[in-house]
């Protein structure tokens, strides 16, 4: 029997509804749904009655929890024995250049003090490996992906600003008047022929046609580009916010986008996956006011 179905069935079990399923499990509700309506339809069974208060067990529910605890117990002796020595192995992290530079690896110090023997592989880049090919673990992406064997949903949503170099006030006062296109400022942005992902697309959402006279395929060099007095440009407020160099313009104005976990579902179990994923869960909760100004 399927056992990544079945852990899906007897959380459900546990906890009463899709969303607390969910929420133990690290998914979304809509994962949980799939998984179990997969299962009834491999075992030809009806396992819950869909109830206004929550899912109810079937009589076929209710036979097969005991064998879904046998398989669960069995799970966490397996879990147990590898935590005695603590979690090894390798994990492998896809993240965008800009969160995986800025927010993940000043922070990770913490993670790797307390699993020693665990190889950590951050991969911050632009571009991302794919969780579905086995590339990486777990990806941290800019949009949610639709197809792939594939455990989704979101970790966080963050907001981007207009920022310009703090040392050029006039400039900072001029885009805070009237529009970009129409000041002699230089705007600063991505290559709009080699965006790695649209959601990046994003200088029409500041003025509609707003279009880069400098650019780079690095969010790291727009940051440095900008506060080096090259241009203004959108900055994520994660990235720049604890910059002396950089102010951000236009304080009302503000662009929000999401970062959206990935993983395979077969290694959805593995405790340094459900470890890793619970630390970075930790870390964007503390740091919410941070992603999200305001």
């Amino acid at each position: 029997m399927d056992w990544d179905k079945l852990q899906y069935f007897l959380f459900v079990a546990r906890h009463g509804t899709l969303a607390r399923a969910g929420s133990a499990l690290h998914v979304d509700a809509t994962t949980v749904s799939r998984r179990v309506s997969a299962l009834e339809t491999a075992l030809g069974q009806t396992l819950f009655e869909r109830a206004p208060t929550g899912f109810v067990l079937t009589a076929a529910g209710r036979a097969l929890v005991p064998h879904a605890e046998a398989m669960a117990a069995a799970a966490a002796r397996i879990h147990s024995r590898e935590g005695e020595s603590g979690l090894s192995g390798q994990l492998r992290v896809s993240v965008s250049e800009g969160f995986g530079n800025s927010f993940i690896a000043p922070r990770l110090a913490g993670f790797v003090a307390a699993h020693p023997e665990l190889e950590i592989d951050l991969v911050a880049s632009s571009g991302f490996l794919d969780p579905s090919r086995r590339e990486a673990d777990m990806a941290v992406l800019l949009a949610r992906p639709r197809k792939g064997p594939l455990i989704t949903r979101k970790l966080s949503d963050y907001s981007l600003g207009l920022y310009a170099p703090a040392a050029r006030p006039d400039w900072q006062a001029t885009a805070a008047a009237g529009p970009l296109s129409r000041a002699n400022i230089p705007v600063i942005g991505y290559m709009p022929d080699i965006l790695y992902a649209p959601e990046l697309d994003y200088l029409g959402e500041i003025e509609p046609g707003l279009r880069a006279g400098v650019r780079s395929s690095s969010i790291l060099a727009q940051r440095r580009m900008i506060a080096g007095g090259a241009g203004v440009g959108v900055l994520p407020c994660f990235l720049a916010a604890d910059d002396p160099a950089l102010v951000r313009v236009r304080p009302d104005q503000l662009i929000a986008r999401a970062f959206w976990l990935a993983l395979h579902r077969d290694v959805a179990p593995q405790p340094r996956i459900r470890a890793f994923i619970d630390w970075l869960d930790a870390e964007v909760r503390d740091s919410r006011g941070l992603l999200v100004p305001g």
